[in-house]
């Protein structure tokens, strides 16, 4: 629609809103990502979790405003996005964020019980878990299979994977498998679940 309409000679830019906040972010530079609004304040959090994440990790956008009239403090907009490093090439200094990226809400049914974003992150505060994770959910011969997908900077550690295994199922009160990933392995979209299931 963007190009449809510059072909017409129009500049177009995007901005990101919600009925509850107005404006949170808008476009000065295509590409560059939107400048969030001076009047809120802007977090970058784990989904289900509410704990913030690195600058240039996925999560989910959490807002702060201080409107006399409609006060909202750390509103969870159920979007996913990530805060951009550096300045805005227009030479705005506030944070940037990337844009919309998806939604946050990743509960997935398992073996006719929902798993939530919170239980996952349940299991690795338990171990104070640092490192980049995600449930992954898949089907063998028509069985739902949970295999829990952790980032280990020393590598496999498998009385860690034993126990990650013991409080997920303490947890979801399923089975899961738990696999060791080196540092990087996982994509970095803020995806705590990941449903990998094919219904053909």
């Amino acid at each position: 629609m963007r190009n449809d309409i510059k072909a017409l000679g129009v500049d177009v830019r995007q901005c990101y809103a919600s009925a509850d906040l107005g404006l949170i972010a808008y476009e000065t530079v295509v590409g560059e990502g939107m400048l969030a609004d001076e009047w809120i304040i802007v977090e970058i959090v784990r989904p289900g979790t509410g704990d913030p994440v690195a600058e240039g990790e996925v999560g989910e956008v959490v807002i702060t405003t201080l409107n006399p009239d409609y006060p909202l403090i750390r509103f969870a907009t159920g979007d996913l996005s990530a805060v951009m490093l550096g300045m805005s090439p227009c030479g705005r200094t506030n944070v940037r964020l990337k844009g919309w990226m998806g939604r946050a809400d990743q509960a997935t049914k398992v073996k006719g019980m929902f798993v939530h974003p919170g239980q996952v992150a349940e299991v690795m505060k338990r171990h104070n878990f640092a490192g980049r994770y995600r449930l992954v959910v898949s089907s063998v011969d028509a069985n739902d299979v949970m295999t829990l997908k952790c980032e280990v900077a020393g590598g496999p550690d498998k009385a860690l994977a034993t126990k990650l295994a013991e409080t997920l199922q303490a947890v979801t009160k399923m089975r899961g498998e738990v696999e060791m990933l080196t540092p990087g392995t996982l994509p970095n979209d803020g995806k705590v679940i990941e449903d990998v299931r094919k219904y053909e």
